[in-house]
């Protein structure tokens, strides 16, 4: 279903618009370009969601690692006497 909307756009965009789409092409460009542009957005916030995620992951890594090294320092000085 497709819907008319009203769009204000400055002078200079629509000059941009009319170098790549003619008047009778507007809405099937206008449409690819917010597809692609959301798209980009969609990405990029999944980048730094997986980045934020990295990140809390290795200070929890960080802090098992230690631990476990105290256990197998502990267990090494241990078998070594």
């Amino acid at each position: 279903m497709y819907r008319r909307i009203n769009v204000t756009l400055p002078d200079g965009t629509l000059k941009l618009l009319d170098q790549f789409a003619p008047k009778g092409d507007r809405s099937s460009f206008i449409d690819e370009a917010i597809q692609s542009y959301i798209a980009q957005i969609q990405k990029e916030r999944l980048r730094e969601q997986l980045k934020e995620g990295a990140i809390r992951r290795a200070e929890r890594d960080r802090n098992l690692v230690s631990d476990w090294f105290e256990v197998e320092e502990e267990v090494w000085q241990q078998n070594a006497q």
